[in-house]
């Protein structure tokens, strides 16, 4: 009995362990404009990291967020939404404040295609989102991946004109990802579970 109370135990803490490390950071404000080219984010203040550097949540004027994407793919529409291409840039800049490393923090890419879309309130009145993976090139050299979603402030009833502003946005970055061993040993746990069990409802 108490095999399988370890062998339990071990199967809840092994699943934590296996997963990635990621930091998110919060942006808002700055100008977003587009076109068919594709959309451009400049001006944005980085707001808010929570676990960068080995940190807890540290917010703030931190720096700031500025990217842009691939060109509008056929069949889309700046008003009524659509797909971006990949490519362009996505950079997260630091300045120093309150361990915040100062410069560039992330710098890479839309790594596929973005989604632009137009989203209608009860009211009437409409946001936009942008949402896209990204990867690229931490601050310490290494490569990571991730995502970011980026939400427009309220156009009213009218749609977009090439120009508006970031409510707010967030961006989780990857930066690391378990080891193979340690998927290995979470599959031996759930294993040796099973059999104990088998073993003991068997008896």
């Amino acid at each position: 009995m108490k095999r399988v109370a370890l062998l339990t135990l071990l199967a809840l803490a092994l699943p934590l362990a296996a997963f990635a490390d990621s930091i998110d950071t919060t942006n808002s404000g700055g100008t977003l404009t587009g076109s068919s080219a594709g959309l451009t984010l400049a001006g944005s203040e980085l707001i808010a990291a929570n676990g960068l550097n080995g940190l807890g949540l540290v917010t703030g004027d931190l720096g700031s967020v500025s990217f842009s994407t691939g060109a509008l793919m056929a069949g889309g529409s700046l008003q009524m939404g659509g797909t971006f291409a990949a490519g362009g840039s996505f950079l997260i800049t630091g300045n120093g404040t309150n361990g915040i490393p100062n410069g560039a923090i992330f710098s890479g890419t839309f790594s596929g295609p973005a989604t632009w879309t137009l989203v209608t309130l009860a009211n009437g009145t409409h946001n936009y989102t942008l949402s896209g993976a990204v990867n690229g090139t931490w601050y310490n050299g290494s490569a990571v991946f991730g995502a970011t979603t980026q939400l427009t402030i309220n156009t009213g009833r009218g749609f977009f004109n090439g120009t508006t502003s970031i409510s707010s946005g967030d961006t989780n970055i990857v930066t690391s990802v378990p080891e193979p061993g340690t998927l290995g040993l979470l599959g031996t746990g759930l294993v040796g579970i099973a059999g104990a069990m088998h073993r003991k409802f068997k008896s």
